[in-house]
């Protein structure tokens, strides 16, 4: 079956339609459906885009679905990396223009996706704003801004190793096994009912039980999606304000968004910093090109020039295991995944198949928003960026 092919589940709002079950509304299938109506599953914080005019976004389409590029030994056209591939949305940009933009699976422009992780590296954009104001020092533990987190394991961790998921603490983030941390995220998060009384009933709940080591901090990278909620809560404390109305003030007004932006909030209306951010396909474009320009859009330098170049460095000592299969030159540092550490190109990543990509030697970016079968997928993830960089080298010599 075509990935983008329509199935009877996916418009609930018909009469006599199965109900979607708020335990497994963010899972397949019915995220083909949900991940475009979020704010219809769980609570929500708006991010305001602010007063001000949208950030031009000019438009010179080029084709692209006959570019052909090779993966696993198949040649393969990107017509047809899109059809297979669960895409809900693509967007490419070359020198500042937009030079492909689809919406497929019913999405519509001024729709919008849940980024997942590409949440993460948003959050750290604003928090490199707070940087060069001085209001944070990466080198400081993180205790110096939320000392409640001096009984758990992050006692001893610096901001800098919470920003690059280099910190020690045991944190299960496996999807799947019983009980494990990102079970409990789940419920703690809001997004699942409370069938679990006896799990954290909200986000900060959860990180005040990781009170268990694995190895020293800084010794190696290891994936953990709650590092990012320290960090929003760390961004709350320092600035006084609610997460959502923090971004909107130092990112998403200035930036130029087309359309607010919101973002999911727990049971404590905490908003969820590793994954809840909902955008439309355009304004992720938008955050994109400002990486792209060194922060500045405008006329106005909105995230400083200094942490974009300093994101792009990263340690690929740290990285190990899984995480080279995709990116086996790569890379992690500030919440951004470096592609390649020599061209410097860098990366934004979400389950289930988010992608914002960056190459500024090129003066390229792609957005690829997906629902994939599977939370993860190697495969999928190679073929992605195989696509991906073809375009890039198509561009680069029009």
């Amino acid at each position: 079956m075509n990935a983008n092919s329509n199935a009877s589940w996916r418009n609930p709002k018909t009469p006599g339609s199965p109900v979607i079950p708020r335990t497994d509304w963010d899972y397949p299938p019915y995220h083909r459906w949900t991940f475009q109506h979020v704010r219809e599953m769980t609570a929500t914080a708006q991010i305001w885009r602010g007063q001000g005019p949208a950030s031009p976004l000019p438009t010179r389409l080029m084709e692209i679905d006959h570019i052909e590029f090779e993966v696993a030994g198949r040649r393969r056209t990107i017509r047809d990396f899109l059809d297979n591939s669960f895409t809900d949305g693509f967007l490419v940009l070359s020198r500042g223009e937009i030079v492909a933009e689809r919406y497929m699976n019913g999405m519509k422009p001024h729709g919008h996706h849940l980024a997942m992780s590409v949440t993460k590296s948003i959050v750290a954009t604003v928090l490199g704003i707070l940087v060069h104001k001085g209001l944070v020092e990466t080198a400081s533990p993180v205790t110096t801004y939320l000392p409640e987190l001096e009984a758990t394991a992050y006692r001893g961790a610096t901001v800098q190793q919470v920003l690059d998921m280099t910190s020690g603490v045991l944190f299960d983030e496996s999807y799947t096994t019983a009980g494990s941390h990102m079970q409990q995220l789940d419920q703690a998060c809001g997004w699942k009912p409370m069938t679990r009384p006896d799990w954290p009933q909200t986000v900060w709940q959860l990180i005040m039980t990781l009170t268990e080591l694995e190895r020293p901090h800084g010794e190696l990278f290891n994936y953990r999606s709650i590092e990012t909620d320290i960090l929003g809560f760390l961004l709350e404390r320092v600035s006084g304000l609610p997460l959502a109305e923090l971004i909107s003030k130092e990112l998403w007004a200035p930036m130029g968004a087309e359309e607010d932006a919101y973002i999911t909030v727990d049971h404590g209306g905490y908003a969820l910093a590793d994954g809840g951010l909902n955008a439309t396909l355009r304004d992720y474009a938008r955050f994109a090109l400002l990486h792209l320009r060194g922060g500045a859009l405008n006329g106005r330098q909105i995230v400083p020039s200094e942490w974009i170049e300093e994101t792009r460095r990263g340690n690929h000592e740290l990285f190990q295991g899984v995480y080279r299969t995709v990116l086996p030159h790569g890379a992690y540092h500030n919440q951004f995944w470096i592609e390649d550490p020599e061209r410097r190109s860098y990366m934004c990543r979400g389950i289930f198949g988010q992608y914002i990509y960056m190459d500024p030697q090129t003066d390229f970016a792609a957005v690829k928003l997906s629902t994939w079968p599977e939370f993860v997928n190697p495969e999928r993830s190679i073929e992605a960026l195989a696509a991906i960089r073809a375009i890039r080298d198509i561009c680069a010599v029009e």
